[in-house]
């Protein structure tokens, strides 16, 4: 493997060259630096650097595998959403109120990758407190996307997507409420997976505000990386009971089928809810026929028996009052006057954005219940598939929009106009639900952009997302790296 080649490995490559002895965690390490070196500058793709630790954790992984005790991560170099408190490294999730942030301790699932022997690079870049489709802040600027420096990689774990995609790093952890893994991942050709709710501890997230101990409804932490079998494998590690909590443990089932010749496929490209451009749509039908071509009973009709309109102004509400929850006392207060104020068939995203902030726990009760019932349909829609294809997006990366006002932005599907929010109709899907969601890259568009697909797959059954992940990629639609950055 030529040096060109080490930086776009997956994870599972380069841990196996250093168990041969074939390239020491050091060298990993120095390739990988002098690569952010060379390239971050037009990307700006980390949030904060601390290469000093980063070698000293290298050499000290080097002197663990020779006397045999390498844990599974033993020397690997990967960067952390800078939105994940990591001991001794500032740590702002793009909030100018935390500029000198700097953790005692890490965040439950960077103590698990430490402990698996992960060396970490730094932080990669995020919106404002995770809170956009698209990575900048008035912190540390703008990420741009290694396939187009003009576009975005998406949010909010942009950073992490570009960092991956362009060679800079072998593994990232993001979080994900909106799409932020699945989002990002589509627009710079990566893979990455929305777990189960609850199944990875997010202490350690801001937000919440430093120290918060309440886990957020909806959100979840989940890995990012250039194969499907790196999911497989940074998942095994992070999932599981934060500390102290001694009385369960984590057994994850198998994946439902091991060849697609097994699996039951449902499809679901495109809705008139929410349209997306024709080559997302293309690249499910290509991901849907990639199955049948190898076997699998593949369904374009199937759906699970819930409203896309209903579901998504449940996840929305429920959502935004998880967001606004951490707004200064002040602009939640003025979201939640408006609320009162509104048609009552008014489903415009700002004015769920309004609803959620005005939520009471009442209200919260009985949007719960339904959100139950939601679950229960997609549970049911489970025995029959076992897995739906789906967009994680409406369409592929598109220019930075950077308008103050966040339902000012508009995005174009295929000349038609619509609001920046329907962004995060696919991906809430599965998030509204609590369903494990993988997203895989299928290809390139006209324009020379990445473009992927989502694969939902059912409740703490994560592994048959990723498995039908992997399958994809065996079949030739894996991660290529971006021309400009080889």
């Amino acid at each position: 493997m030529s040096d060109a080649e080490i930086g776009f490995s997956s994870a599972l490559e380069l841990l196996q060259l250093m168990e041969t002895g074939a390239v020491s965690s050091r060298e990993l390490t120095e390739h990988y630096i002098a690569r952010i070196e060379t390239h971050d500058p037009a990307l700006h793709a980390l949030a904060a650097r601390d290469f000093a630790a980063a070698r000293a954790a290298a050499d000290a992984a080097d002197a663990e595998r020779r006397q045999g005790r390498a844990g599974p991560l033993c020397g690997l170099p990967i960067t952390i959403k800078d939105a994940l408190e990591t001991k001794g490294l500032t740590t702002t999730s793009g909030a100018p109120e935390y500029k000198a942030h700097v953790p005692a301790e890490d965040a439950d699932a960077v103590a698990r990758l430490r402990r698996a022997g992960a060396v970490i690079l730094g932080k990669s870049n995020t919106p404002y407190m995770s809170g956009d489709w698209q990575s900048f802040n008035p912190l540390t600027g703008c990420t741009n996307n290694p396939w187009d420096l003009a576009r975005t990689p998406g949010g909010s774990s942009g950073g992490a997507a570009a960092a991956l995609a362009a060679g800079l790093s072998a593994a990232d952890i993001g979080s994900d409420i909106g799409g932020s893994i699945r989002i990002p991942a589509h627009l710079c050709g990566i893979f990455g997976h929305k777990p189960s709710h609850g199944l990875i501890s997010t202490r350690g997230h801001i937000p919440g505000p430093p120290g918060s101990l309440t886990p957020a409804d909806l959100s979840v932490l989940g890995p990012l990386a250039r194969s499907a079998a790196d999911l497989k494998l940074l998942l095994n590690i992070l999932a599981g009971p934060p500390p102290g909590d001694k009385a369960w443990s984590l057994a994850l089932p198998p994946p439902r089928a091991e060849s697609a010749g097994k699996l039951k496929v449902a499809v679901w490209a495109d809705d008139p809810f929410s349209p997306v451009s024709a080559e997302v749509r293309d690249a499910v039908h290509t991901a849907a026929s990639a199955f049948a071509e190898m076997g699998a009973a593949v369904d374009y009709e199937a759906r699970p028996e819930i409203a896309f309109a209903e579901a998504q102004e449940n996840y929305a509400i429920l959502m935004h009052a998880v967001v606004t929850s951490g707004f200064p006392a002040k602009i939640r207060g003025a979201l939640a006057a408006r609320a009162s104020d509104l048609a009552e068939d008014d489903q415009s995203h700002p004015a769920l954005q309004a609803r959620g902030a005005a939520l009471t726990y009442a209200g919260a009760l009985a949007l719960k219940e339904q959100q139950a019932r939601i679950r229960a349909a997609w549970a049911a829609f489970f025995t029959r598939f076992d897995i739906l294809l789906c967009p994680p997006a409406n369409i592929p990366a598109f220019a930075h929009d950077h308008d103050p006002n966040f339902w000012r932005r508009r995005i174009d599907v295929d000349g038609q106009s619509r609001s920046y929010g329907d962004l995060m109709h696919w991906a809430g899907l599965a998030t509204g639900a609590h369903l494990p969601a993988t997203a895989a890259p299928i290809g390139l568009t006209s324009e020379g952009l990445p473009v992927g697909v989502q694969i939902i797959g059912p409740h703490l059954e994560d592994m048959t997302p990723i498995a039908a992940a992997a399958m994809l990629e065996a079949a030739g639609f894996r991660y290529t790296p971006p021309p400009d950055f080889t």
